[in-house]
Formats: C-alpha cells, structure tokens, sequence
C-alpha cells in the first residue's frame, strides 16, 4: 500500500445522502489519481456532531445501510454510527470498510469518548474495548482508531481514560502481525491554539508505532463549531505533511516516498510539503477570519439561508461583522441598517455609510429618534422614577426590533455584532443588540477584533481593493452610545486589560488572586471584574451560537449555573 487518500470534506449533520454522494465523489477523485485506499473523517456519513439526532428512531441504521450502498473503485474506511447488537444499549461511533465487490464490515468502534469541553459522547456512544485492524485482500494489515483514541497516548486529554488505543495497537504489532501504518477518522474541531496540539498527537503516535500515522480531519462549521481540516501524515522520525486549512479536498500521500498532493474539489492541486517542528499558524488574526467566515458561511448554507441583516452603528464590531458577512455571503447577500439615535455622533453615521460604500453592501437608513420619542413618553413615570439603564437600553430594544423586521420581512436572518468581551461583562442589551440568529464575533476578544480589522483592511490591499475599515472607526474610544459622551472605558478598564484578566480565569481557569499574582494587577479591580461577570451568566445563556475559535467559548463547553451564590 503506497498511495493513501484523505478525503477532507465539509460534512452536513444529518444528510445522509448527501454526505454519501460526497463521499463517492472524492473517492473517484482519489482513484483516478493513483490511490490504493481511502478514508474519511470520523462519523463522516451521518456528519460531525449528530447530538440528539443519533437518538432519533431509525437513523443511526441509516446512516450504517448508505455506507452499504456506496458505489466505490478502491477500499474505503468510512466513519458512520453504528447500530448496537443488544436492543436498548447505545451505538458506536464506527469505521466501516468497503472493498469493492466484498461484504462491508465494521472495522472498530471507538474506545475512548469525551465528555470535557464541548463533547459529550458518553451521552450517546457505547465504547469500544480492542484495537481495529483492517486487513486488506493482499495480506497487508493497518492499525485504525477514531479521533480522541489518539490523544489519551500524547497525555494531552484532561480525561483518565482506562486504556490507552495506540499502545494497544504497538502490542498487537510486536505480537507478530506487522502493521503498515495506522489511520485516524478524526472530527478535529478547531480553536486558535489547536493545530500545533494535534501534530504533537500524531507524532507521539507515529514515533510509538514505529510506522506512518495518516489522521483524516473534517473541514467546515457545523453549528457553533468550526473544522480547520489540515489532515496530515507523519512517519517514526517526525516528518510531517498536512494538507492546507480551510479547504475542501483529497489528500493523497505517498507514503514511501513521504509526500502529499491535495486535490481540491474544483481540480486545483497543491504540494504538501514537510513541516518541520512548530506547525504554528502565522497570522493568528487572518486564522480568526477564516475561522468565523467560514462559520458563518456553513450555518447559512446548511440552513437554507442566503442572507443577513446587521445594524452598522459606525463601530468596529459592526464594521468587522459586515467584512465578515460580505466574506462569507457576497455583498449582495447583506443588508446594514443605520439606525441613528440623539446620542449617534455623526462621525458614526458617516462612518456606516463609508463601511457599506466600499463593501458594496445595501445600507438602510432608518434613524429611530421618533419612536425613541414614543417610548420614552409611554415608559416616562418609570423611566423618571427608575435606573438610567432602563433609557439606554431602549434604543437597544428598539433597533433590535428593527433589524428583526427587516429580516422577517426580506427573508434573511439577523446577525449580532458583539464581541466576547462585551458579553463577558454583560454590555449587551438582550433582545436588542442580542437579537439574532448568529453571533460571528461571539468568541473573539475586544483586541482580537481590532487585529481582525486590521487583517480585513490588508488582504483588500493586497487584492487591490481599497480598504474597508476606515481610520476614524479604527482609532476613536469605543462607545454604545446610548448616553451623551459615553464610552466603554467610563466603566471598564482599557480591553488590552480587560481581556487579559478574562482569558486567565475562562481559560486557565485562575481566581482573582492568582491573576493579581501573576500579572500584577490590583487585586479589587479584578474581584469586580470577575463579580460583574458572574452576574451576567443569564445573558449568555440567551446569545445565539457563535463560532467557536477558543481554547474556552461560551455555550457547549461553559456550563455555569444560573440561580447559585457568586462568589
């Protein structure tokens, strides 16, 4: 066996069909460029996560009779669930094998299932206990594990699982049959710091094998989870090859010869060249963008919408959600609406209309001081007599209702335009700036943003198109601007700040005193930091999805209690 294909598809939870059609297509692709095997990404038929579908009467015998039926020229290990044997246990989380012409066979099951961070397949899976080896017609033997099976060997998994799948595989070899090379099905969700973590996993495999270790990624969004792809192949000795992120393909590796081509689906082609040491991302803030447009991307297209409608209040957020939406969509496809209050300085009016002008996004114009107006009049004794959020936080409610409006009414889904640090601290009005069906910029810090704009404006330079984000929404205070002279740092402390506190407590989990110690910062400006972000879990329960880009996002992996002491 030389020629071994990685087939890196964008997957569609639930389409079956669908997903099998794919699958066919890049293993005709494989085959007519020379591939001896093919395999897929980890429960690639059914697609990556399933959740609740998996406990869906029928559909996990679907999912395992359309991987019979898949027309296929070379031997192919397929990632599907599978039925259990004894009624009412759970599935597996399966490799299939087809050759062509032979029964299909169920090669292994997963071992170990995560229950950390966003995970939660012990919910639905039944483990499996023994190693997978497939063995093809001419005698060859290779080593298959899915996904998590791999990490329990590189120690990097906050799980104690009981056996370690790699080790097992190393056994199974020094018994007698020697194994080729071993394969991983592998639906690799992606954050900021993730890439340099999966190589050290394939790796630390490949060295304890003593062969080649071929891991099989996923690319695309599913929901509030991206897949970078960057499926690759290491050997004993730490040559590494992976294919490019973010794109859809075949990876074909040679491996005697140690290299790798990657098909795209529209017949471009690329070397893949070995990666010495770090694999490190180059440029953290351009990784963010394709991170969340292609997010953004997939949640529409795999729900059947074609456009988005944001408010452009002239402020970054809203400027880089619109780059983003246009990234992602075209300019066709999004709609801003400019909804200008007694407190909106000109300069972000101006600002807006320059934004959409160099998108070449439509821009509405819909000023909400007359029904600001009316409000206040019907709210007047309660707004007199009650706290002075209460006024700011109308014209929140008022645009929310409007950017909902126009969604409903030209069919397209509202996005919101908040960032992570701002939900942090609770500096979102819900069911006003919170109101939508997405939230792109949900899981990238205040400074991040920033940096993204400035990646924004470089890649339109470097395509000769001039740069969207202009000076005056770069550089003046960031501001709501629900209230005269208003801005952020009236009541926060600068973001550099601010999102350093929070990253050490989300991510490394530190209180307040050892994030004093350890980046010198007073202790009592912390305490309440962390005193205001507790109080605020209540929001965050109720803000749409968000593509998830770091090591800890809010939603799936944060689970925080709601009606419980905050200490």
């Amino acid at each position: 066996m030389t020629i071994v294909a990685l087939l890196q598809l964008n997957h569609t939870v639930g389409d079956v069909d669908g997903n099998a059609k794919a699958i066919e297509n890049a293993v005709a692709i494989a085959q007519e460029n020379g591939a001896e095997l093919a395999v897929t990404s980890e429960l690639a038929i059914s697609g990556y996560p399933p959740r609740d579908l998996l406990e869906k009467h029928g559909f996990v015998r679907q999912c395992l009779e359309a991987t019979k039926t898949l027309r296929v020229g070379i031997p192919t290990i397929i990632g599907s669930p599978i039925p259990p044997e004894i009624e009412r246990t759970k599935p597996g989380n399966g490799a299939v094998r087809i050759i062509p012409e032979r029964p299909t066979r169920v090669v292994t099951q997963k071992q170990l299932l995560p229950t950390y961070d966003v995970f939660d397949e012990e919910r639905y899976f039944h483990p499996d206990s023994k190693p997978g080896i497939l063995r093809l017609l001419d005698g060859q033997s290779i080593g298959v594990t899915i996904c998590e099976d791999a990490w329990q060997h590189a120690g990097l998994v906050p799980s104690d699982y009981s056996v370690d799948p790699i080790e097992q595989l190393a056994s199974f070899s020094l018994e007698g049959e020697a194994l080729e090379m071993s394969l991983n099905l592998s639906s690799s969700p992606f954050h900021i710091q993730k890439q340099d973590t999966r190589a050290e996993v394939a790796r630390c495999a490949a060295r304890t094998l003593g062969h080649p270790f071929l891991l099989c990624n996923q690319v695309g969004g599913n929901d509030d989870l991206i897949f970078d792809g960057r499926s690759l192949a290491v050997w004993p000795n730490g040559d590494l090859i992976q294919a490019p992120a973010w794109k859809e393909g075949v990876m074909l590796v040679d491996t005697v010869n140690r290299t790798g081509l990657f098909l795209t689906l529209d017949n471009d082609s690329m070397q893949c060249n070995i990666i010495e040491g770090s694999s490190e991302v180059n440029n953290r803030s351009l990784e963010l963008l394709e991170a969340v447009t292609i997010g953004l991307r997939d949640y529409c297209n795999k729900s059947g919408l074609n456009s988005v409608v944001l408010g452009l209040s002239g402020g970054i957020d809203s400027a880089v959600s619109a780059a983003i939406a246009v990234r992602a969509l075209g300019a066709e496809n999004v709609i801003g609406i400019s909804m200008p209050s007694r407190h909106s300085s000109q300069h972000s009016i101006s600002d807006a209309e320059d934004l959409a002008k160099k998108l070449g996004l439509e821009l509405l114009s819909m000023p909400i001081e007359s029904i600001h107006d009316a409000s206040e009049s019907i709210l007047d004794n309660e707004l007199t007599s009650g706290k002075a959020v209460a006024a700011e936080n109308i014209q929140s409610r008022l645009r929310g209702m409007i950017v909902m409006g126009i969604a409903n009414a030209r069919g397209a889904m509202a996005i919101t335009t908040g960032n992570k640090s701002e939900l942090a601290m609770g500096y979102c009005t819900l069911y006003g700036d919170m109101a939508g069906g997405y939230s792109p910029l949900g899981d990238v810090w205040k400074t991040e943003v920033y940096a993204m704009a400035k990646a924004i404006n470089s890649e339109a330079k470097s395509k000769g198109k001039e740069e969207p984000i202009n000076q005056s929404t770069m550089t003046k205070p960031p501001s709501a601007e629900l209230a005269p002279e208003q801005t952020d740092q009236d009541s926060l402390p600068p973001y550099e700040v601010l999102d350093s506190i929070m990253q050490l407590h989300m991510e490394e989990r530190l209180d307040a005193e050892a994030i004093s110690g350890f980046t010198g910062l007073d202790l009592t400006l912390i305490q309440n930091l962390l005193g205001r972000f507790a109080m605020n879990e209540h929001k965050r329960w109720q803000m749409p999805p968000a593509p998830r880009v770091s090591q800890r996002a809010f939603g799936q992996g944060w689970r925080q209690p709601l009606a419980a002491k905050k200490n």
